[in-house]
């Protein structure tokens, strides 16, 4: 089994940064992904980055904004999140695979989820 467990979601106003982070122990997992959802939506796919960090996607919606990134030394994926808007608000899921799913946006690929941290964005 492999754990995640996010930290560093807020209330922020917009225009400001926050970075999330995803700490990872147990199981071994190639691909780690951030996903959000806001409430009455779905779940959207926001960035994935695999187990060297050479492979790094980020959503066409935020790409200009966010970034990911990882430190393999503390287990932790991070999700870099500049000059929020209000519709960055939503849930922040952390998920985990074990393989390398060719349908990485997907959340029914993913083997292990976070709890997740809240982010809300004021205008």
């Amino acid at each position: 089994q492999a754990r995640l467990v996010e930290s560093g979601g807020g209330r922020v106003q917009a225009g400001e940064s926050l970075r999330l982070s995803c700490e990872h122990s147990g199981r071994a997992v190639y691909l780690m992904s951030w996903f959000r959802q806001a409430p009455g939506k779905e779940r959207e796919f926001v960035a994935r980055i695999n187990r060297s960090g050479g492979t790094r996607d980020i959503a066409d919606s935020v790409k200009d904004r966010f970034s990911i990134s990882r430190d393999n030394a503390k287990n932790t994926v991070y999700l870099q999140m500049n000059n929020v808007i209000p519709e960055d608000t939503a849930v922040y899921r952390c998920a985990a695979a074990i393989d390398n799913p060719i349908n990485y946006h997907r959340p029914g690929v993913y083997d292990y989820w976070g709890q997740g941290t809240q982010v809300t964005v004021s205008s």
